[in-house]
């Protein structure tokens, strides 16, 4: 019904005042709860008109009186039955109306009791404000404070994986320095293929150390070329054994020799994230579907495919059998903190597929979104392809058939300066091997004193950047105001750009990332003695 004035001198006194009233105003009969004036502005508020035929205990389905939270508000927390049990003016500003024509209205209502002589309780009026606007402020409030929450806390796992990552840098070149020690000399061929076999298990766990100090600092994607079906290969490995039993995983890497330019870390961060993903699109099981090819796109294929320009690329695609994502969501899915997981064990952050989107960005690649045959999604990524040339993983790999002991790196005595145990006891031994001695310190401070008295013999300085006592950087310095010409290598894990600016001003000679091996090392020491 729409506003009405029933014959009350109370209420006649309301209607005079509130029929006009920008505000929605509501008045029922104690203690029922039948309706007994409503003015123009709630029924414009509710988007229907104030209904006779209800009363307390049943307001809720039939207003479209909802939480915000979506569920139907309780009765015993609506503000007429509040007002009624304490006789008092209650407010209740966490009310949404569902209306009829789709629209949601958030509301704050005010109810007064009015008494009659005896102090009874006659009616409760109701005054019901649209708040939808300071609602909406209040939840971008919110949902700003929960994305900043979030950041805190991606820092602090950011600044924890930077610690584990500086640390397990210090072992896997600890060991990746005595793998490469036992190898020389050695002619057993099973030894041999014992130690290369070490050295790609100490080598993958570089790799994992790289991606942590890539979560930790959100340093720029390494750009070297790479196979994808490598970096497929090592992301199926693990994931398979983490799916459920019920989801079959058909691998078709044909991709074969071509290669992209890129960082593997960063790809396989993409493969996973993509199969996640499904993984959660088959709750029931299914079929994922891993593949790799190379193809080649004409102009107008590139053009449709932004920002890829004609040629060759090679081709990842992720297909599952699952539910499928709506066409009029496809738009969204790569936007940050969107997603459609958003209730139970699998609720998403919204996260996954904005990183994706950005890592395939980054590299210059494209990403789009189709049907699955017969369900379910594909997701077909391209990516341009590298230019035919050396596997940088096997030169690296052919290091070790340069080595042996030799006076070649400079001979001489080498001052190493590591504060990691492992990694010091590893590298003097192998420095050892090669031929040279060493003088080694676990400190700065200890480093340039060993320094200052031995300078005379001291051919090349092996020196850690992240030091107690006395950094890195400093204990440069300290050397350079005492020896402008010795060589200096500094050792540090996964260095940027703006840490060697002032390692180069300092006159550093060499940087060489961790974790080494001792070719690696020989080889710049060798560089930096020759210079």
């Amino acid at each position: 019904m729409s506003a009405r004035t029933p014959p009350d001198a109370d209420l006649a006194l309301i209607a005079s005042i509130a029929d006009e009233l920008p505000v929605g105003v509501w008045v029922a009969r104690v203690p029922g709860g039948e309706l007994a004036y409503a003015n123009r502005a709630f029924v414009e508020i509710m988007g229907m008109g104030a209904r006779e035929d209800q009363s307390a205990g049943g307001y809720s389905q039939p207003y479209g009186i909802h939480t915000r939270d979506g569920g139907l508000y309780p009765e015993e927390r609506l503000p007429f039955v509040q007002a009624v049990r304490q006789r008092a003016t209650v407010i209740v500003d966490d009310l949404v109306i569902h209306r009829r024509d789709g629209g949601r209205v958030h509301v704050r209502a005010t109810a007064r009791p009015m008494f009659d002589e005896q102090r009874a309780i006659k009616y409760v009026a109701i005054a019901f404000i649209d708040i939808s606007r300071e609602a909406g402020a209040e939840r971008a409030r919110l949902e700003s404070e929960e994305r900043l929450a979030r950041a805190q806390r991606m820092e602090s796992i950011g600044t924890l994986a930077g610690g584990v990552a500086h640390d397990f840098n210090n072992l896997l070149a600890a060991m990746q320095v005595f793998v490469s020690t036992l190898r020389l000399g050695e002619s057993d061929s099973t030894r041999l293929e014992t130690l290369d076999q070490m050295a790609t298990v100490v080598a993958t766990g570089a790799e994992l150390t790289t991606s942590l100090l890539a979560l930790s600092r959100g340093d720029a994607p390494q750009a070297v070329p790479l196979s994808l079906d490598a970096a497929a290969r090592k992301v199926l490995g693990f994931v398979e054994r983490a799916l459920p039993a019920g989801i079959e995983v058909v691998a078709e890497l044909s991709a074969g020799s071509a290669r992209i330019v890129g960082d593997s870390a960063r790809l396989q961060q993409v493969l996973l994230n993509l199969m996640v993903n499904a993984r959660d699109a088959m709750p029931a099981g299914g079929r994922l579907a891993v593949r790799t090819s190379r193809v080649t796109l004409d102009a107008a294929a590139a053009r449709a495919r932004p920002p890829l320009v004609a040629g060759d690329h090679v081709l990842l695609e992720v297909e599952d059998s699952g539910v499928g994502i709506p066409a009029h969501l496809r738009s969204r899915i790569f936007e940050p903190y969107f997603t459609t997981k958003t209730t139970g064990a699998q609720r998403g952050t919204g996260l996954g597929l904005a990183t994706v989107w950005t890592i395939v960005q980054s590299h210059a690649g494209s990403i789009e979104v189709l049907d699955g045959k017969p369900s379910g999604t594909l997701l077909r990524l391209h990516f341009p392809a590298a230019a035919p040339g050396p596997d940088p993983a096997d030169q690296l790999a052919s290091n070790d058939q340069r080595l042996a002991p030799t006076s070649e790196a400079g001979g001489g005595t080498i001052l190493l300066i590591e504060d990691d145990p492992h990694l010091r006891g590893a590298a003097e031994s192998g420095l050892r091997a090669l031929g040279h001695q060493v003088m080694a310190a676990a400190d700065g401070v200890a480093g340039v004193e060993l320094f200052r008295l031995h300078r005379a013999r001291v051919n090349a300085v092996v020196l850690d950047l992240a030091l107690p006592r006395l950094s890195g950087l400093e204990v440069l310095r300290q050397i350079r105001a005492l020896d402008r010409s010795v060589p200096v290598i500094i050792t540090t894990g996964a260095p940027r750009a703006e840490d060697l600016q002032p390692l180069l001003e300092a006159g550093v000679s060499r940087v060489l990332p961790k974790p080494y091996d001792l070719a690696a090392l020989f080889l710049a020491l060798r560089e930096a003695t020759s210079v």
